[in-house]
């Protein structure tokens, strides 16, 4: 069968869920290969190979820690050149669209980005987008090479399948280029406790509708009553009522968790981009005529200030 390569995300070892997504849609194109690089990356093979990774390829190299996204791209180009793939998939991260724009570019292949799922079509690997704010949903392929695809974390699920994960190294020769940014000190994230915002399962977000920086403790109970992640409108972080990091929209991070809870947020197209292709979306607006509405599963017209609180009582109590 044709074997696809997917780019690991771990930490030191331990592999991100989106990565694991990954490998639930290359299994229904192909035999996935992964390729994990840096440290600890050939602790990641047995998890890697009991969602269906026939073959992990590492390298642990200093030079993905040294320098930036380049040497990652030597890697991979040297992976696809040894492994012959029918496609490359990778995590619609800014990391891993970098990557995936640089190594498209050197083997001369088309690139989809942003994806939302994949099949196998008669003429190569079919990709579905959200398109427009995600206003249309479309079904692409690339016309040119091996296609070179990013996925939207928590597009597929997670699904064990038990594979060889055989461990091979990985021979990787660094170009000039790949020195020539260097990575001079690093900050670890403060930690929330939450889980990260483009992998969570749930976010809930508050946007203007908050009034301050002090209100957002509710939008905080309520995402910890539900084990979520917090998010927020660009109007709420421009306002300096919560970190950058957390914004959601086209100028933010894009999410697609399984249940999206915007409070206080109007649903100006820069936000709908970020949040559109989540599964089941609730809003709540006292503003019966916000555009939120139009997009909605649920919809609750009040003031998030006593509909908030009253949500989380209520979740609580039925965990309790």
């Amino acid at each position: 069968m044709a074997e696809v390569l997917v780019l690991v995300d771990h930490v030191d070892g331990a592999v991100r869920k989106p990565t694991l997504e990954l490998l639930t849609l290359a299994r229904r194109i192909g035999d996935p290969v992964a390729v994990a690089l840096g440290a600890g990356a050939g602790a990641t093979a047995a998890v890697l190979g009991e969602h269906g990774a026939v073959r992990v390829l590492t390298s642990d190299a200093p030079e993905f820690a040294d320098y930036l996204v380049v040497p990652k791209v030597d890697a991979l180009q040297a992976a696809f050149e040894a492994v012959s793939p029918v496609a490359v998939l990778l995590v619609s991260s800014a990391e891993g669209k970098e990557i995936a724009a640089r190594l498209a570019l050197r083997v001369g292949s088309g690139i989809i980005t942003d994806a939302t799922d994949l099949e196998a079509g008669e003429q190569g690997v079919v990709a579905t987008q959200a398109a427009f704010a995600a206003s249309f949903t479309t079904k692409s392929r690339v016309s040119r090479g091996v296609p070179v695809i990013t996925v939207k974390p928590n597009s597929a699920p997670v699904e064990p399948a038990a594979a060889a994960g055989t461990v091979e190294s990985l021979s990787v020769s660094f170009g000039e280029a790949a020195t020539g940014t260097k990575v001079t000190s690093r900050t670890p994230r403060e930690s929330t406790g939450r889980p990260e915002l483009t992998e969570a399962a749930i976010v809930v977000s508050g946007g203007r509708g908050v009034n301050g920086a002090e209100n957002f403790p509710l939008i905080e109970a309520l995402a910890d009553s539900l084990g979520a992640a917090v998010g927020a409108s660009r109007a709420a972080v421009d306002a300096g009522w919560y970190p950058h990091t957390s914004q959601v929209g086209q100028t933010g991070k894009s999410v697609s968790p399984q249940l999206y809870i915007a409070s206080g947020i109007s649903g100006a197209i820069q936000h709908r981009a970020g949040m559109q292709t989540s599964k089941t979306i609730v809003a709540i607006n006292k503003d019966a005529e916000a555009p939120i509405f139009e997009l909605v599963d649920y919809g609750v017209v009040g003031d998030l200030f006593a509909v908030v609180p009253q949500l989380t009582e209520e979740i609580n109590t039925r965990k309790g």
